[in-house]
């Protein structure tokens, strides 16, 4: 397996420093939306693709999940998810969400939290989660928004004094590779149109369900420095679909 960015010390260190490490599902700032999205999680059978840390998979073996299975290719991130789960029903694979694979009809809801944006085949990554998902299953995923991904650097445009202009935004209808700075490291992601992330859900099969651009809450905007500016362009984009044929 190729090696994943998270396993370079240097930016899993950095990536160990931010709010969502430390606290959890409490520093991530699209969590009181996206937690609202969940289907009743006593007695699935969830897969969580790119789950990092575990904290999405720890929530669900929380709330009575029967089975989660976490997925990431990341060596570091799993060894750290392992450390924290203490769930008998909770399994982890390192593995990427492009190659893993798992018979038909495995699960009740497929989940992923900003994870996407880092895969080239969108494409056959929804087909696997069709093939994954029961009838009538879910599929939610966070992802970063088209708005954000467009021009590549992912920063803002600063004026002389230091302070904020505008957040730049190109080349939109151009899919494909971009070279951001993320914890001031280069970071490859691979920018699509909203209409990419809907119409494949489309063609695939499922039913969309919601479609929500999450804004900060008003306490993490007044206990968090600079995050009213997240108020100034989307980051992230929230989408819930369903398999049809129940």
């Amino acid at each position: 397996m190729k090696e994943n960015k998270y396993d370079q010390q240097a930016f899993f260190d950095k990536y160990s420093q931010m709010e969502r490490s430390r606290k959890g599902l409490a520093g991530a700032g699209e969590w009181h939306v996206l937690k609202e999205l969940l289907p009743g999680l006593p007695g699935i059978r969830m897969l969580d693709l790119g789950c990092g840390y575990g904290w999405h998979c720890i929530y669900a073996a929380e709330q009575g999940a029967a089975s989660v299975v976490g997925i990431d290719p990341s060596r570091k991130m799993l060894q750290v998810a392992r450390e924290k789960t203490h769930f008998p029903q909770v399994s982890y694979i390192q593995e990427t969400m492009e190659n893993v694979e798992f018979p038909p009809e495995s699960f009740d809801l497929v989940f992923s939290s900003l994870a996407l944006h880092y895969v080239e085949d969108y494409r056959g990554v929804v087909e696997k989660v069709w093939r994954f998902l029961r009838p009538g299953g879910s599929f939610l995923f966070s992802a970063e928004h088209p708005v954000f991904t467009a021009q590549g650097s992912q920063d803002w445009e600063y004026g002389p004094g230091g302070e904020i202009r505008h957040f730049p935004v190109d080349r939109y209808y151009i899919e494909g590779w971009r070279e951001a700075n993320f914890l001031g490291e280069k970071v490859v992601k691979y920018h699509r149109t909203l209409t990419t992330y809907l119409e494949e859900l489309r063609r695939a099969g499922f039913q969309l369900e919601r479609l929500v651009e999450p804004q900060p809450s008003q306490e993490m905007m007044e206990s968090v420095p600079g995050m009213r500016d997240e108020l100034r362009r989307p980051m992230m984009l929230i989408v819930s679909a369903r398999k049809q044929g129940e």
